[in-house]
C-alpha cells in the first residue's frame, strides 16, 4: 500500500479501539515507515492502544521515546503524547524515560511544550506524587509566549491541585493573580479551574 492507502486504513482503525491491541504489532512495525505522516499517526495510535493496554505495548515505548529526539516537531509531540498516554495507563512502561520528558517544557516548537504539559497531567491523574519537586518547570510554563501553551499551563495545576493539593499551595497566589489579570480569556477561566479544584480538597 502507499502512503495515502496506510493513512487512510489508518484512520479506520482510528475509529475502532476494539481493534487496537491486535494491531500493536503493525502499529509499532510502521514506526519504521518513510513517512512522517505515517510515523506521527502511528504513535499517536500507540499512544491510545497504551492507555487500554500498556503491557501490551511496554516492549515498543524504547522506540516511542526515540522519537523524542526527532527534528521534526510533529514526531517529538506525538512521541511526548504517547509515552503520557501509556504512563496514565501504567507509570512503569515509561518510567525510564519520564525525567527525560522534562526537556521539553523548554522545546523550542510551542505544539511540543503543549503537548509536554498534555502528556504531564496524563500520568500525574493515576501517579500524582512523582511532580513534587517538579512544580516550578509547570509554573514557568504559566507565562510562556504561546497562548496555547498558557491555556494548557494551568491545567496541571488543576489535576495536581484534586491530587496533591500541597504541591499546588504555594502556587496559588500566582494563580489567582493570573485568573484576575492575563489578557487571554481561557488561561484566566483555567487557572481560577486550578485555584478552586486545590481548594475543594483542603
Amino acid at each position: 500500500m502507499n502512503e495515502s492507502e496506510i493513512y487512510k486504513e489508518l484512520g479506520v482503525l482510528t475509529k475502532d479501539k476494539y481493534r487496537w491491541k491486535e494491531n500493536i504489532p503493525y502499529l509499532s512495525a510502521l514506526l519504521a515507515h518513510e513517512s512522517v505522516k505515517i510515523q506521527a499517526k502511528a504513535l499517536w495510535l500507540l499512544g491510545e492502544a497504551g492507555l487500554l493496554c500498556p503491557e501490551e505495548v511496554k516492549d515498543v515505548v524504547p522506540v516511542i521515546a526515540s522519537f523524542c529526539d526527532r527534528p521534526e516537531p510533529l514526531l517529538r509531540e506525538r512521541a511526548v503524547n504517547a509515552l503520557g498516554r501509556i504512563g496514565r495507563g501504567s507509570f512503569q512502561p515509561v518510567r525510564p524515560f519520564w525525567k527525560s520528558m522534562f526537556r521539553f517544557a523548554a522545546d523550542e516548537a510551542s505544539q511540543v511544550r503543549l503537548s509536554f504539559i498534555w502528556a504531564s497531567e496524563n500520568i500525574a491523574s493515576n501517579t500524582p506524587e512523582i511532580y513534587e519537586e517538579y512544580m516550578p518547570v509547570f509554573e514557568k510554563l504559566l507565562h510562556d509566549a504561546d497562548d496555547r501553551v498558557r491555556m494548557e499551563a494551568p491545567e496541571i495545576f488543576r489535576v495536581l491541585g484534586k491530587r496533591r493539593p500541597e504541591f499546588v499551595r504555594p502556587f496559588l497566589g500566582q494563580l489567582r493573580t493570573i485568573s484576575e489579570t492575563d489578557s487571554n480569556r481561557v488561561v484566566r477561566i483555567h487557572c481560577l479551574g486550578a485555584v478552586r479544584a486545590t481548594e475543594l480538597t483542603e
